[in-house]
């Protein structure tokens, strides 16, 4: 048992900013039907911000409408305005996910007495306490304490021990107390405990900071410990902030989206979740088993979730009524306001203007972020480019490869799949088709800034690895293989690419070796169904020299969309997954750039086509194209002339 460290308690009034520019108080009925000893009491979460604070892509060098917490300062002023009786609250995952928070990390430092921006932002919006998200770790516990020293609101985290046996981390919960306004105008104290969990899965991703250092416990434990010493301390009301998803109905040790079985925690009141960085509540979680999506419920309790990088503001409406000298709750709503709306062409539209004080607030880091985000952060030995990465082994794909097994490798240490061969399944994102002949990657080589990754990586995917058999492997690159017509031998110039099939499904394995026999049918069809169970497009497999065994067992770094099913991928549904980094793909990259200082992303030739007599086999690929023809690795390529609408065609010799 650790020792209890004193809560944090802090006082300060409920405010109602007004909402100049987004038109006239909307009255809740709760505010309406609110009589003398009730009151009505808005909670509203961000979560998962990643400083996102302007709504920017600083990897796309851009301005978006999609995400931003000075955005959802526009929700939250005008939330203020619509109740007396409102406070807000984050969930975490605030300190790392961008440019920016690598800028701030890598770059400028933290030197005391300097606040981190999204700390300033998070002051400026009026944020009253936060939780520990997974990510905060992410550059280490002194930069962690660094920022915080910056919070003028209590961040709590109530399963994290530091190994010296002196108590947790960060104050396991906090105190909040403040002023409720009943319907008919009377005022009452009310003292709200917030209590924060994080998922105990960031001993794994972030063990060179923590081992040592912290024990992270089980969510649902750690509840259970700490909710009855907060309820000892006389609160009216325990919100928990759980940076943790909804996962599971039934509580597992350790799991790592625990809330469903945390708010069964006697005690808890509201519970405010995220992580997953879905919407709750939301299509995602129809007819989940103990959550009821209509009432807003998570195991019977009021709960949210709001998003991801100030996409939506979480909102929980409480009824409250006075109970002796406290409060209980009546009767609840609960939604996630969005910043924007998509249109089925996904057209967006923003629904709110930025509030200018929350972007004024850290201007000048933002305007630092962009330099950083243009100057280069190491430099390629090769250029990158995906003009050919359907036909042939192709440099921007190696690369992504190349830093997901790096980083996997990493990953992997200390655990039980330790020792397995790290295998790593990466596909082309720009590839012509649909955006033009000019949708491809080409960054020369030279200096690569952090915007290229953009070109590199389209995706805000998060790494997945997954435990699979050689088995799976052969049928994963034979459902890869369906991306081609089947090719007659000593034919000229039949049409290669099957123009249904979505180049992000055309994944290649490295680590292993293999050649595409293009005179045989597929195995699978564009949508993955088994087509022909006799059929095999792969042959030549082979691992470290060898025909891979079939019963043999890798590790194969991928990506959330196709280790949960995306692409009806064998070996690829949800079952396999033996790792869920918190990182996005992206990010990877970037960091690996980093770490490497030059990178030779010179594609390896790991795979090519069986000859096939002579046959030739016309694509079309960008114009520009026609600059790397005779780079190209493992396959012979030549003009043919001009594709359609602007694209320009190409012959392949097989």
């Amino acid at each position: 048992m650790t020792s209890r460290p004193r809560p944090a308690i802090t006082r300060r009034g409920f405010l109602g900013t007004g909402a100049a520019g987004l038109g006239l108080a909307i009255m809740h009925p709760y505010a309406a039907r609110a009589s003398e000893g009730q009151a009505h009491l808005r909670i509203m979460e961000t979560t998962d911000l990643h400083v996102h604070v302007w709504p920017y892509d600083y990897y796309a060098d851009k301005a978006v409408d999609t995400v931003g917490l000075a955005r959802t300062a526009a929700l939250v002023r005008q939330v203020r305005s619509e109740a007396g009786n409102s406070i807000l609250l984050d969930n975490g995952d605030f300190l790392q996910g961008n440019p920016l928070g690598d800028y701030i990390a890598y770059e400028r430092g933290m030197a005391e007495g300097q606040q981190h921006p999204v700390i300033t932002a998070m002051n400026t919006v009026g944020i009253e306490g936060s939780t520990l998200g997974n990510h905060e770790f992410n550059y280490g516990l002194e930069f962690l304490d660094h920022a915080l020293a910056g919070a003028e609101f209590p961040v709590v985290c109530a399963n994290i021990d530091k190994t010296s046996g002196e108590g947790t981390l960060r104050p396991p919960y906090a105190i909040l107390e403040r002023q409720l306004t009943d319907g008919a105008g009377n005022t009452h104290p009310i003292r709200l405990g917030i209590i924060g969990f994080v998922p105990p899965q960031v001993m794994q991703w972030d063990r060179k900071h923590l081992e040592g250092r912290v024990e992270a416990r089980d969510i649902v434990a750690a509840a259970e410990t700490w909710v009855p010493r907060l309820r000892d301390e006389g609160v009216d009301l325990v919100v928990a902030l759980c940076h943790s998803g909804i996962g599971a109905a039934t509580h597992a040790e350790g799991m790592e989206n625990a809330a469903i079985p945390l708010a069964g925690v006697e005690g808890i009141d509201v519970v405010l979740t995220g992580h997953s960085h879905l919407v709750f509540p939301g299509p995602d979680f129809e007819d989940r088993e103990g959550v009821d999506n209509e009432r807003g419920t998570i195991n019977g309790k009021p709960g949210v979730m709001a998003g991801f990088w100030g996409s939506h503001m979480g909102l929980v409406d409480l009824l409250l009524e006075r109970d002796g000298d406290g409060w209980r709750v009546v009767d609840h709503t609960a939604e996630a306001r969005p910043i924007y709306d998509r249109a089925e062409d996904r057209s967006v539209t923003p629904l709110v203007e930025s509030v200018d004080e929350v972007e004024q607030s850290i201007a000048t880091e933002h305007q630092a972020t962009l330099d950083y985000v243009r100057r280069a952060v190491g430099r390629s030995s090769a250029p990158l480019y995906s003009y050919f990465a359907l036909v042939a082994d192709d440099p921007s794909v190696q690369i992504v490869s190349n830093a997901q097994q790096w980083y996997l490798r990493q990953m992997m240490a200390g655990t039980e799949h330790e020792g397995l061969p790290v295998l790593s399944a990466a596909a082309p994102f720009k590839a012509g088709g649909r955006g033009g002949p000019e949708y491809y990657t080409d960054v020369p080589a030279g200096d690569i800034a952090i915007k290229h990754v953009a070109d590199l990586y389209l995706y805000p995917n998060t790494i997945r690895g997954v435990r699979v058999t050689g088995q799976q492997v052969r049928d994963w690159l034979e459902r890869s293989a369906g991306a081609f017509n089947r090719i007659e031998p000593g034919k000229p110039d039949q049409m290669l690419l099957d123009t249904s099939f979505p180049s992000y499904n055309f994944d290649v394995i490295d680590g292993v070796e293999y050649r595409i026999d293009l005179s045989r049918p597929s195995r699978f069809d564009s949508e993955g169904n088994l087509a022909d169970p006799d059929a095999n497009r792969i042959v030549d497999l082979t691992f470290e020299g060898r025909p891979l065994d079939m019963e043999a067992e890798f590790i194969v770094a991928t990506n959330n969309y196709r280790a949960s099913g995306g692409g009806n991928f064998p070996g690829n549904d949800g079952s396999t997954v033996v790792f869920e980094g918190p990182d996005t793909n992206r990010d990877i990259i970037v960091r690996y750039i980093v770490d490497q200082g030059t990178i030779d992303p010179e594609a390896d030739g790991n795979w090519s086509f069986v000859p096939l007599d002579g046959a030739t086999a016309l694509f079309d690929s960008g114009p520009a194209g026609a600059e790397y023809v005779d780079d190209i690795v493992g396959a012979t390529i030549e003009p043919a002339g001009d594709g359609a609408d602007g694209f320009a065609r190409y012959r392949l010799v097989l």
